[in-house]
């Protein structure tokens, strides 16, 4: 029960929590968040973070490289193009092989462009990439990356930074059985309950940056994630108990006079 590692292509993932980079007051307050949260993949939105020009003031100075795992993101990118640019380029700067790819539908919703994104993830699995893609919590899009070659899925709980929580748990319910890798709930996480209940669903990580950055205290929310992650892996690992209309005595009566 509690050899519980999670790997993806072949690598070990020490934490289930993992955080995005953005909407912090500076990179000191994001460093400290970091290392409260205790999560070992930290993604950074290559379009947006400068961590490929170490002329200038680099998130990379820092998030030590060595103790983290640096996951370059496409957060922003809305068409196949840019997505596909921007993976090229962080490891191109060698940051990473690793990439989470997004192409987003619109400015609005900042759904995925469920089209662009199976057309990107084909492009860059066929070049070595090891894509984790973003998108929504439909089943069929899951199994179609995962044909393609993503040896993870990242299914979004609500629009990315809304905050609303798991909306669809029906959906990432049937996700979670019926393709047959790593499942990282990804965007829409509220607050830690929300954390929580996507790990006692059967998540196998979640990934959130506003949850954590846009809190009134960021550090203390890091912290909390933290545990929120870690309990509901555990929850979801003894089993909850069967739900029932009825009521059960917590002390058995046979035997007694």
């Amino acid at each position: 029960m509690y050899d519980d590692r999670l790997v993806i292509a072949g690598r070990e993932f020490k934490s289930r929590l993992w955080v995005g980079t953005g909407k912090y007051k500076d990179f000191a307050e994001t460093k400290k968040a970091i290392e409260v949260s205790g999560a070992d993949v930290v993604t950074v939105a290559v379009r947006r973070v400068n961590i490929t020009d170490r002329s200038k003031e680099n998130l990379l100075d820092y998030i030590d490289p060595k103790k983290y795992i640096i996951l370059p993101n496409t957060a922003g990118c809305y068409t196949v193009e840019d997505a596909v640019r921007y993976a090229r380029l962080a490891r191109a700067a060698g940051v990473s092989d690793l990439i989470k790819l997004e192409v987003l539908g619109d400015e609005k919703t900042l759904f995925p462009d469920t089209v662009g994104l199976l057309e990107a993830a084909k492009i860059l699995v066929k070049e070595g990439f090891i894509v984790l893609p973003y998108t929504n919590d439909d089943p069929i899009v899951a199994k179609k990356l995962v044909d393609i070659g993503c040896p993870a899925v990242m299914p979004l709980a609500a629009p990315i930074g809304s905050g609303l929580g798991i909306r669809n748990p029906y959906n990432l319910k049937i996700i979670m059985e019926t393709v047959k890798v790593p499942i990282v709930v990804d965007a829409g996480v509220g607050t830690a309950s929300d954390a929580a209940l996507a790990m006692e669903y059967g998540a196998d990580a979640v990934l959130m940056n506003t949850a954590i950055a846009g809190a009134q205290d960021p550090i203390a929310m890091a912290e909390a994630m933290r545990y929120a992650v870690h309990a509901g892996r555990l929850a979801y690992k003894a089993g909850r108990i069967p739900r029932k209309l009825y009521a059960t005595a917590s002390s058995p009566i046979e035997g007694m006079l």
